[in-house]
């Protein structure tokens, strides 16, 4: 049913609830894609809904198409929530137009899943570049018979055998057990001076033998992880500790392949299909410089030809289509390292770096000048750099800015590079900002703006008819400065004025859609999104609401917390801050986020690149303090705001947002 031709027929509720439908997924797909569908017949269907993204596999969709008709071509980009089928006649493609639209599929997850389909001129979609493995990795297939993979299987006893001293607890995403050392994952290392008795199992000598033998790997190990991987779990990206073992790490993959995702620190991600029995083999920049990690959920996007195993999973959209996971055990062998690590990779190698990441702070002062090495000279370095990735305003912080009086006067209390200052010419807008060089940049382009901390803005009490703080609140390092953060916006306003307030929020997943910052996790050119589970990609239907938390880390505190000084983050005193690793979920509230600076943005000449010539960057990495808010955290902070109350709040792409007014 096309919108131009009801013009003049009285359509039935649950046909005009359809038609409403089909115009917002022709609206998603311009907006987000970019797609552009047309109100008259093509031989070409975009079928919305019908994606490998939200799992719908071709062996699914291919014969509820051709029922109707010839099919030319079925192509499914990876990762996307859409399809393009195209008929050898436009009858055809009329026909399926009809019969399709509106219709229920019950997708591989066994989810009941709605058509809806649009003629489209060309099929277009953001295509993968050319891939290469990452540097120093190999897959090896077959490397083992199917009856020594059995033998291997038999081999690991997972029932609890709490008397064993091998014994180890499962984690929560997976059962693990270790052999030879004990890997600590709360420090990512291993005690070298308490090995486990036994050593690595009998069974594994022979092999690692003749691997030896045939070249396949160059030292053999003395340490053994094994870990068994249920459909939908998983394992964050991460590299291997460079401290605790040496250069060759090597995984042989039993039960079930998998894809494992292989991604470098300025973005690029390749998705690597491990086949059953296969070995992977990591040295060099694979091991010491890209993470390596596998996405929890129960369908891999895989190459529909038989003859394609392992390597990377290529962006031909003839060619993709879901395999259903099956239980995989996975058998990594390393070799623990007595020296400190002397690789080419010295700004993420842990023997190597300057100086220790910082602790969590344990008082004001160490709070203070921690934000004033990890925020504030950061963005000094960083702000030609920052301010030419920050140039699209977000619409509901537009809409906020757009309803205000003609006339009002507006703060933007850590204005940046003044993105929001000239939103509204109807406003009265002054920016401050804690960064000079961002400052100079809103004055170039003829902002009013100061140099200011957001502790203490030089603005008369009452003055402000409304204030925004956009992703500042999340830079302080205590609970304690937050609150007085957000005291100091509600000094500015006057009665019944009005602040809008974002920080960065820990559910980076909000019921069950990934945010853009997920979204963007990017492919080898820098133009494919990668998401994880098909099951969160259904774009064109309402969500269902999310009755749990994504992550255990968060800690939520009561607004009496708050009121009796008591909330303070879950990270303990003296322990290190980690460092996250870019769009993937926060594991931790409070974190350092790298930044890699690129081209000629600072003012200083990079120092330190990421490894050897030929490597992806040339510029140096640096790391921004972040504390990120966990549901219902900054709302109940800015509940003990004397006379101030919420009007709203609302989640909005990876970010908590409040709006507050002045009694």
């Amino acid at each position: 049913m096309d919108s131009n031709h009801q013009s003049n027929v009285k359509l039935s509720k649950t046909e005009k609830k359809f038609l409403r439908k089909q115009i917002k997924a022709r609206h998603t797909l311009l907006r987000h894609e970019g797609i552009e569908t047309v109100s008259y017949a093509t031989q070409i269907l975009v079928v919305a809904n019908g994606g490998l993204g939200n799992g719908v596999s071709r062996n699914k969709l291919l014969p509820e198409l051709e029922k109707l008709g010839q099919v030319d071509a079925l192509l499914m980009p990876p990762n996307k929530p859409y399809s393009f089928v195209t008929y050898k006649t436009t009858e055809e493609s009329k026909k399926a137009y009809a019969t399709l639209n509106g219709q229920n599929i019950v997708n591989d997850l066994g989810q009941k899943i709605i058509l809806y389909l649009n003629f489209v001129e060309k099929a277009q979609w953001k295509e993968l570049g050319l891939q290469a493995l990452p540097p120093g990795l190999k897959v090896v297939e077959e490397i083992i018979s199917s009856e020594d993979e059995k033998l291997l299987l038999e081999s690991v006893s997972w029932t609890e055998d709490t008397d064993n001293p091998n014994f180890q607890k499962s984690l929560k995403h997976r059962r693990v057990k270790h052999f030879g050392y004990e890997f600590h994952y709360e420090n990512n290392n291993v005690h070298k001076d308490k090995p486990l008795p036994g050593g690595l199992p009998d069974i594994c000598d022979s092999m690692l033998e003749k691997w030896l033998k045939e070249g396949f790997i160059r030292h053999k190990p003395d340490q053994l992880t094994v870990n068994q991987y249920e459909p939908g779990q998983g394992i964050p990206a991460h590299i291997d500790t460079h401290s605790a073992f040496e250069d060759e790490i090597i995984s042989l993959s039993l039960g079930s392949e998998i894809i494992m995702d292989f991604k470098h620190p300025d973005g690029v991600t390749v998705p690597v299909m491990l086949p059953l029995r296969s070995l992977l083999v990591m040295t060099g920049e694979s091991r010491y410089l890209w993470t390596h990690g596998i996405t929890p959920r129960k369908f891999d996007t895989v190459q529909a030809s038989k003859g394609h195993k392992s390597g990377i999973i290529t962006g031909d959209v003839g060619d993709l289509t879901l395999s259903k996971r099956g239980i995989r055990t996975s058998f990594t062998f390393r070799k623990v390292r007595q020296t400190p690590c002397d690789c080419s990779y010295p700004l993420v190698c842990d023997s190597q770096m300057k100086e220790p990441p910082p602790s969590f702070p344990e008082s004001d002062k160490e709070a203070s000048q921690l934000e004033q090495k990890y925020v504030h000279q950061v963005y000094e370095e960083i702000a030609g750099h920052f301010s030419s990735t920050r140039h699209t305003p977000w619409p509901h912080i537009v809409e906020f800015l757009k309803a205000l009086p003609s006339g009002s006067l507006v703060a933007d209390v850590g204005c940046g590079n003044g993105k929001y200052l000239g939103i509204n010419k109807e406003l009265y807008m002054i920016g401050c900002d804690r960064s000079q060089n961002l400052v100079d940049i809103c004055r170039e382009k003829q902002y009013q703006a100061f140099v200011c901390d957001a502790l203490s803005v030089p603005v008369r009490s009452g003055s402000c008819d409304a204030c925004i703080s956009i992703a500042v609140i999340h830079h302080f390092a205590t609970a304690e400065r937050r609150m007085a953060a957000l005291q100091e916006i509600a000094r500015l306003l006057r009665s019944g004025g009005k602040a809008l307030i974002y920080v960065w929020a820990m559910e980076q997943e909000y019921q069950k859609k990934k945010s853009k910052y997920l979204r963007e996790n990017k492919s080898n050119q820098g133009r494919q999104e990668i998401s994880s589970d098909p099951s969160a990609q259904e774009l064109f239907v309402e969500p269902v609401p999310d009755t749990g938390h994504q992550d255990s880390a968060c800690s939520i505190p009561s607004i009496n917390d708050f009121q009796k000084g008591r909330y303070h983050s879950r990270e303990v005193a003296n322990s290190m801050l980690p460092i996250h690793t870019n769009r993937t979920s926060f594991h931790s509230q409070d974190l350092l986020v790298p930044w890699h600076l690129k081209g000629n943005a600072s003012k200083e000449k990079p120092t330190e690149p990421f490894g050897p010539a030929g490597t992806h960057d040339t510029g140096p990495v640096l790391h921004r303090y972040y504390h990120v808010f966990c549901e219902g955290e900054l709302e109940a902070a800015c509940q003990t705001l004397n006379n101030v109350s919420i009007l709203q709040s609302y989640y909005d792409q990876g970010n908590w947002c409040v709006i507050l007014q002045k009694a």
